[in-house]
């Protein structure tokens, strides 16, 4: 391995390396949580100044060779798109290890495997990013997916996390056959399993007309059955409100972010880079799945009185939000609106991922004392209760709704503008959002009216932070106000998104 694919792989390499630290300290300090969450924050902040500092250099990408020579295969690569990606899923990951001892702790729960679980799979969403073969892709997949299944798991004692990290693990094993199935027709189809090698061997199909061979209709329709399961994609949602509910709610905060990223970087590297030549053939399909997964999830959300119900069918719309991003770059004429497009799927992510992961923190810091539910009832008075806490939960819920100008705003503004921009049947999709996200208004600010509105029952349990869930939330909160309020300064998240979009969107 030359100096250049070292550098490379580093982000990566750092992040197991520290996972197998974690196994092998607490193998020799048994218990000591509290040096398991500083090596485990300390690693997570190294892993992600080291990735910060290589990947945003402009121009700059690294390749990983499958022979270790100039012009073999590229396995793996480090460009700006997957040091984005990798820079958002350690934060992700180092958030969830802030927030996670409060909860953890007085149930008894150990904090070292649930670290050393979470930033395996934190590896594998990496792996993802930054992956330029169908093989690396899917290990990567599986990498990541299977610690969450022991993660949903983890309060092993508890009948609704088994439950629902079982209906996670079945409906998961069944999706990830179904993809790699499509990965198989796509290989047999193209003879090759490289990103760009399909991309080319595609062209050459498309530009023949007529149409699509038998194979690679299946291997497309194979695919897509795939990938909208890991996004949690109506109709392959069900699994979603049952896992998210009797997870721990740290693990939940995970589940809502971090898999659903992975795996739209998963769409970005297969439908954008590899299928991208069909891109007219999925379009359509993912534009009609869209606009019903935001009005589904919206809906179901709409009568939920448990706060992590609530919350889970709000991701499942979410998805539908960032799904209109694609259906922008399909039906791009032009790489600037095409950058659009990918632009949006960027920053809603980027966006998406603080303010969801910040109000289930919330919800964890309220479930501190063991016996305290996530019905909406326990919010009731919190204003008057950790006035902080509740203000901090306002923000994000605000950002959820996506009023400005918070970084939820935005994010659906440039999701909406890059439809009005493709037009025609886009705009619909576009007003169709736009009604969603008031209807979401409605049971986000119900959750407020209750902080602020109610009176705390009389044995409501007081509540107290953590110093490591304390910092966990203000970085969040700030990242939510300050995306927002900042959006448009120069060297920010947004030129970076568009850096990163741009090359990808070469049509």
């Amino acid at each position: 391995m030359n100096e250049n694919e070292l550098l490379t792989l580093l982000p990566f390499i750092i992040v197991v390396s520290l996972a197998l630290a974690i196994i092998v300290i607490d193998l020799v300090l048994p218990r000591r949580d509290d040096v398991i969450l500083a090596v485990g924050v300390g690693g997570m902040a190294i892993a992600l100044a080291v990735t910060l500092a290589i990947g945003p250099l402009p121009g700059g990408v690294g390749l990983l060779e499958a022979g270790g020579s100039i012009g073999d295969p590229v396995l793996y690569s480090q460009d700006l798109l997957s040091a984005l990606l990798d820079a958002l899923l350690i934060t992700i990951g180092l958030l969830t290890l802030l927030f996670a001892p409060d909860y953890l702790a007085p149930r008894k729960l150990p904090l070292a495997e649930f670290s050393a679980t979470l930033i395996f799979a934190i590896s594998g969403g990496m792996l993802i990013a930054g992956g330029q073969d169908l093989l690396i892709l899917f290990l990567g997949l599986e990498l990541l997916v299977l610690p969450g299944y022991l993660l949903a798991g983890f309060a092993k004692r508890d009948g609704l996390s088994t439950e629902g990290a079982i209906k996670y693990f079945l409906l998961g094993s069944f999706s990830s056959a179904i993809l790699l199935f499509g990965m198989a027709f796509l290989l047999g189809f193209t003879g090759s399993t490289q990103i760009d090698g399909i991309a080319d061997r595609l062209g050459d199909v498309v530009s023949g007309g007529g149409a699509l061979p038998l194979a690679l209709a299946m291997s497309l329709g194979l695919l897509t059955v795939g990938v909208l399961f890991k996004i949690a994609a109506v109709p392959f949602h069900y699994w979603t409100p049952d896992a998210y509910q009797g997870s721990p709610t740290p693990v939940t905060g995970y589940l809502s972010v971090g898999p659903k990223i992975a795996a739209f970087a998963l769409i970005l590297r297969i439908f954008v880079e590899a299928l991208e030549p069909l891109r007219v053939e999925w379009a359509v399909v993912i534009a009609v799945l869209a606009a019903v997964t935001m009005t589904v999830g919206n809906l179901a959300a709409l009568g939920q009185d448990n706060i992590k119900r609530m919350l889970a069918y709000s991701s499942i719309a979410h998805t539908g939000y960032i799904m209109v991003g694609l259906v922008v770059f399909a039906l791009a004429d032009n790489d600037d609106i095409a950058t659009a497009g990918i632009q949006g799927v960027l920053f809603y992510s980027i966006a998406y991922a603080f303010m969801n992961l910040g109000a289930f923190a919330v919800v964890a810091a309220l479930q501190r004392r063991p016996g305290v539910t996530s019905q909406l009832a326990s919010f009731s008075g919190l204003g008057f209760r950790a006035p902080v806490l509740a203000l901090t939960m306002t923000v994000f819920l605000l950002s959820l709704t996506g009023i400005p100008p918070l970084a939820g705003f935005f994010a659906k503004a440039i999701i909406v503008l890059g439809a009005l921009e493709v037009g025609g049947g886009m705009n619909i999709l576009a007003v169709l959002l736009m009604l969603n996200a008031a209807a979401a208004a409605f049971y986000y600010l119900r959750v407020v009216v209750y902080m602020y509105m109610r009176q705390p029952g009389e044995n409501a349990p007081p509540v107290s932070l953590g110093a490591a869930t304390r910092a966990g939330l203000i970085l969040a909160a700030a990242a939510t106000i300050l995306i927002g309020l900042f959006p448009t300064v120069t060297g920010t998240i947004l030129d970076w998104t568009e850096a990163a979009a741009a090359t990808l969107a070469q049509l």
